[in-house]
């Protein structure tokens, strides 16, 4: 069953697509739609999806979070690493101290699993 726990919801991805296939793009809808793909195990969709968000809205703390998430999960730990120290200084920058945080932990982390 679509969206049961554990579970993508696959009518809820296939109902954004269908919104920007109307027209209606806008940062919001590609997050969530790249918040979906990665739900989905589909990082590159989810990459693509995510950094259309932050190229429309750099300040977009939740966006950076999930493209560097969605860029780990495609193999790429070279871009997580990029994505996550953009997003801290954009998040820091416009006062988002919980985003900057989180994104913080993550990076340590990766560094730290890349000695």
């Amino acid at each position: 069953m679509a969206g049961s726990k554990g579970q993508p919801n696959s009518g809820l991805r296939e109902n954004l697509e269908a919104m920007l296939a109307q027209g209606q793009d806008g940062p919001l809808l590609r997050f969530t739609l790249g918040s979906e793909c990665l739900k989905a195990d589909d990082p590159t969709a989810a990459m693509n999806h995510l950094e259309q968000a932050v190229n429309s809205d750099p300040e977009y703390s939740a966006a950076w979070r999930q493209l560097g998430k969605a860029a780990l999960a495609a193999g790429n730990r070279e871009r997580a690493l990029e994505v996550w120290r953009e997003g801290i200084s954009r998040a820091e920058s416009r006062g988002d101290l919980q985003a900057a945080k989180e994104m913080s932990v993550f990076l340590r982390r990766l560094e730290k699993d890349a000695l």
